[in-house]
């Protein structure tokens, strides 16, 4: 079946070229192309679009706000700013109503993969009800501790990028964002970006404070605990989980760039679960209560009782977020990397013993059933033998 993908420029000039560029995908993609947010909106109520991809600057209604309706009216369809115009304080704007932004002129291979990429992603969750959560979702919250540091630290006379990057760095919901926001084509960066005080960097203190005071985009989680899950437990492990991932990836002389989508992965490797948690708090206790009774891993529970467990809603929200492709590979696959189709030494392999390592370390401590290594994928990599020394370096004292 045909993607329907809407196109929204107020500039016809632009609509035109669009269509000639993307005239080789008619077999793959039924493309309407609207001239402004009346005609989009229209469209968008009378069938439903995989993607809607806008201008900024538009009479009227921008490109933020139209995408802000469309999300309203269709939380299913992956929503997109392309511009060329858009100021920084546009930009951030359109950090709560867009998946991703791309700059004009955007080359035919970059819009293609930028609106496949979404719409693939939805693969990962065959439940409807939970597609329509992940993509509605525009933060992930915060934890209160770090909230709060990081208000106070923006709000102080001294304010610094260092000291925004060591709170960020602490906090899976911020980490998302400002990655989210650093890959963003607005800047320009050819490579992916997974270093988070760089991409603090690349934001700026002013952006960063606008995100926070101003535009309110980061949270606190409320509730703390639901039965079953402790939200501080969740940020221990992830902490921990990411920073045994990244030992690891510079035992095995891992470059930069690898060490650290290692460690961001690790960080974020288990979102998925506040997703839930935030979502869905009462039917996830359930699933929970389920995975404890029978013994069986939560992830496991999660599958049978919503289509996704947290590591398909994980990757599925952070893929959409445009974060790197390696580190949403190493969210999807953490618990069964044996799935991934490919096989190198990659964050996947990091992350995935890491959290098997992080467990055994800690006991489990009574929170779900431990997960195990995959000993074939292992095998395939050739690395079986290096866990004892994995283990060594995640559990030295000394700072990797």
């Amino acid at each position: 079946m045909k993607r329907k993908i809407l196109f929204v420029d107020d500039e016809v000039n632009v609509l035109d070229g669009l269509r000639r560029m993307l005239h080789p995908l008619r077999r793959e993609w039924d493309m309407e192309f609207a001239s402004n947010a009346g005609e989009a909106l229209a469209a968008v109520e009378k069938q439903f679009r995989d993607a809607v991809v806008s201008d900024m600057r538009m009479p009227g209604m921008d490109g933020a706000r139209l995408l802000a309706e469309v999300k309203k009216r269709s939380p299913e369809t992956v929503r997109i700013i392309l511009s060329g115009q858009a100021d920084k304080k546009a930009f951030l704007r359109s950090a709560l109503s867009a998946h991703r932004f791309l700059s004009k002129p955007c080359g035919y291979d970059a819009l293609r993969l930028a609106i496949d990429r979404g719409c693939s992603l939805r693969d990962l969750v065959s439940s409807p009800a939970i597609r329509k959560l992940v993509m509605s979702m525009e933060t992930v919250p915060s934890l209160p501790q770090w909230y709060g540091e990081l208000i106070a630290a923006l709000e102080s006379p001294d304010a610094s990028l260092e000291d925004v990057a060591e709170i960020v760095g602490k906090d899976i919901g911020m980490a998302a964002k400002i990655l989210q926001l650093s890959n963003s084509a607005y800047f320009g960066y050819r490579e992916p970006v997974a270093d988070i005080a760089h991409a603090t960097q690349i934001l700026g203190l002013d952006a960063i404070q606008a995100l926070a005071l101003s535009l309110h985009v980061f949270s606190e989680f409320k509730k703390r605990r639901i039965d079953g899950v402790s939200v501080d437990d969740i940020w221990e492990h992830s902490l921990t989980v990411g920073e045994f991932a990244r030992r690891i990836a510079r035992a095995e002389k891992a470059g930069p760039e690898a060490v650290n989508q290692a460690f961001v992965a690790g960080l974020l490797h288990d979102v998925g679960i506040l997703a839930f948690a935030v979502n869905l708090p009462e039917e996830y206790e359930k699933v929970l209560a389920r995975a404890k009774a029978e013994k069986t891993g939560h992830w496991r529970a999660e599958a049978e009782a919503f289509g996704a467990s947290h590591a398909e809603m994980g990757a599925y929200l952070m893929g959409l977020w445009g974060l790197p492709d390696d580190v949403v590979e190493a969210i999807a696959y953490h618990h069964r990397p044996s799935l991934c189709p490919e096989r190198s030494l990659s964050p996947l392999a990091f992350v995935h013993v890491a959290d098997v390592l992080e467990h055994e370390a800690r006991g489990c401590a009574g929170r779900w059933s431990a997960p195990e290594p995959d000993a074939d994928y292992l095998r395939e990599l050739g690395v079986a033998d290096r866990l004892p020394a994995w283990l060594d370096a995640c559990l030295k004292s000394d700072p990797a």
